[in-house]
């Protein structure tokens, strides 16, 4: 469906040059007497390049049609993922390239949302936080307390994150997987 440039907004996915660009950035501006233009920066979901662009006030952009769909995390072995969709129960296999960054965050029984792009998915949302298990940490300081500084820790999915001082080894700990940032101790 096409719609003008100025009605351009972060998060939407338009198809510009056949394939699918998510909005990360735009911003709307009329420079003195000249035209108003959009200036944006767009993510190609494909590839994952991110590249700006500047339409014209005039242009007409083509917003993508992407359908979402519910899937588990099953397990993943020589490079590929393999998720079952918990409406159908349909099985879906998806590569490192499609997930990106959140590969190393997958765990078993994991539920996530895939995005789908002409029948094909192209990328997911991660939940806002997980609860992860820490593996390896140096040892508690007895001076620390919630606003003394960070130490490395190594997660359960082998991730290290800092945490705060005060975690040891064994604990559970709320990360935000977009980040990869220590959000809370879990209870």
């Amino acid at each position: 469906m096409a719609m003008p440039a100025t009605q351009i907004r972060r998060g939407m996915v338009l198809v510009f040059e056949g394939d699918p660009c998510r909005v990360i950035e735009f911003r709307h501006h009329t420079p003195g007497n000249l035209r108003a233009m959009v200036q944006a920066k767009l993510k190609n979901l494909r590839s994952g390049s991110s590249f700006e662009h500047r339409f014209r006030a005039a242009d007409s952009v083509e917003r993508a049609s992407m359908e979402t769909q519910d899937l588990e995390f099953l397990y993943s072995g020589g490079g590929t993922y393999h998720f079952m969709n918990t409406d159908n129960y349909d099985q879906i296999e998806m590569d490192d390239e499609a997930l990106g960054d959140s590969a190393q965050w997958m765990q078993p029984g994991m539920r996530i949302q895939a995005e789908y792009y002409n029948g094909r998915p192209i990328g997911i949302q991660l939940p806002n936080s997980l609860v992860l298990e820490v593996t390896d940490t140096a040892p508690v300081m007895r001076s620390a307390t919630k606003t003394a500084s960070t130490k490395p820790a190594k997660l359960e999915n082998g991730v290290s994150v800092n945490v705060p001082e005060f975690i040891s080894t064994g604990e559970k700990v709320r990360v935000n997987p977009a980040t990869g940032e220590y959000v809370d101790r879990a209870k």
